[in-house]
């Protein structure tokens, strides 16, 4: 029963993964995890998990970054592709990693998350995006189009699909978060923002200088989400496909081309918050009033512990951040 519950926090840790990952390739970022987090730093990443028998448990690896292995991937839009395909497989394994650290009770024998019940969480989790935000609003959108011709036009058409799309995201995120496991990795998720803020503004990594800071960040998965959404409503409208299966083709082709389009905006909002594009991450921001919660001191400890174990790693790899 306990590794079945445990599938099951991870499968909805997945599916939530891209709203709890954040950070870039210059600067600290992390990873809310369950019962902990991961952080990483340009090369390095560190996590840190609470058993539960309230012991932590930590581990650091060394982490390449994709464009010091191929200078292109620093390119403008492909950096944001490279990124964020390293966060999402950097992601997968420090949820695993926990999941086995929540399931060890301390008893000599050991339960564990196996390879192929992660394949499984993958594509299940695949399988639920695409159904539900591409297919379903797509599918909604053409049937009330083919009833009402006047939301048939490519404005309108676009407008409803992207409507319909959000609506299904917010509803998701909003029950899911009634769940107390998932509303548990949304507090370690705000630990990780308010330590990344100490970070960033050259605070002491203490619980008490973390604490004083917001579980808002403008660098996070959230609002990298809801800035697709945004702007995946433009650029479906310039698509001339008008059949359904066209237009399902056009919405999953240019989904890398949209994402490499909101990571860009994202990072160019999160160094100039005054400027016109900070009001296409408003939104985002908005979201994570649900997406991040107030955590406590140990939840706040578990994160410090993760970035002290990213940044030990980064120094000795003769690593250097700099902070604007």
């Amino acid at each position: 029963m306990t590794k079945l519950r445990q599938f099951a926090r991870l499968l909805a840790a997945v599916q939530l993964l891209p709203a709890l990952e954040s950070g870039e390739e210059t600067l600290v970022g992390g990873q809310a995890v369950l019962e902990g987090v991961m952080m990483r730093s340009p090369h390095a990443w560190g996590i840190c998990v609470r058993k539960p028998s309230g012991e932590l448990v930590t581990h650091s690896e060394p982490l390449d970054r994709p464009s010091d292995k191929r200078k292109f991937w620093g390119w403008p839009f492909l950096r944001g592709l490279a990124t964020l395909g390293q966060a999402m497989a950097l992601g997968y394994k420090a949820l695993r990693y926990s999941a086995n650290a929540a399931l060890d009770d301390g008893s000599e024998k050991k339960v564990e998350i196996s390879g192929w019940m992660i394949a499984v969480n993958v594509v299940i989790s695949i399988g639920f995006f695409i159904a539900a935000y591409k297919f379903l609003p797509l599918l909604a959108a053409t049937e009330l189009g083919e009833r009402f011709p006047e939301l048939d036009g490519r404005i309108a058409f676009n407008l409803l699909d992207g409507v319909i799309r959000l609506l299904i995201f917010l509803g998701f995120i909003w029950m899911i978060s009634r769940w107390k496991d998932v509303h548990r990795v949304f507090e370690y998720h705000g630990a990780e923002h308010k330590t990344v803020f100490a970070f960033e503004s050259r605070d002491p990594l203490t619980t008490e200088a973390a604490q004083r800071y917001s579980t808002f960040h403008p660098r996070c998965g959230t609002s990298f989400l809801m800035t697709i959404m945004l702007i995946s409503i433009v650029v479906y409208t310039l698509v001339p496909a008008v059949t359904f299966w066209g237009r399902f083709a056009a919405r999953l082709a240019l989904l890398p081309v949209i994402a490499a389009v909101a990571y860009e905006i994202i990072r160019f909002t999160a160094k100039r918050q005054k400027s016109l594009f900070a009001l296409m991450t408003a939104p985002g921001l908005w979201l994570q009033r649900i997406t991040t919660q107030p955590p406590d001191d140990s939840q706040v400890e578990c994160a410090i512990s993760a970035l002290n174990q990213a940044m030990e790693l980064e120094k000795q790899r003769g690593g250097e951040l700099v902070i604007a």
